[in-house]
């Protein structure tokens, strides 16, 4: 379970077992928790986080979402666009 960064108390990272769906991110802070699709940025569900802290996560998921598609790449050993 990579993590590839920590924000504001809010934990970004994937599955090594998420490989073969597309590209996103997972994100959790204290019990709660949420998925994001990448390329484009798209809320694929969430458990516990409010509306106002969902935007929060996706600014900050839109800041950095080449970072996140570059760590999935490096992790998955993969070159190719998904």
């Amino acid at each position: 379970m990579p993590t590839v960064l920590v924000l504001k108390g809010y934990r970004f990272f994937f599955f090594s077992l998420d490989r073969d769906e597309p590209i996103h991110i997972h994100v959790e802070k204290d019990d709660n928790y949420a998925k994001f699709w990448l390329r484009p940025v798209a809320l694929a569900r969430s458990r516990g986080f409010r509306d106002h802290e969902l935007g929060e996560i996706r600014r900050i998921i839109e800041a950095h979402e080449d970072l996140f598609v570059e760590k999935w790449h490096e992790h998955f050993h993969d070159e190719g666009t998904t």
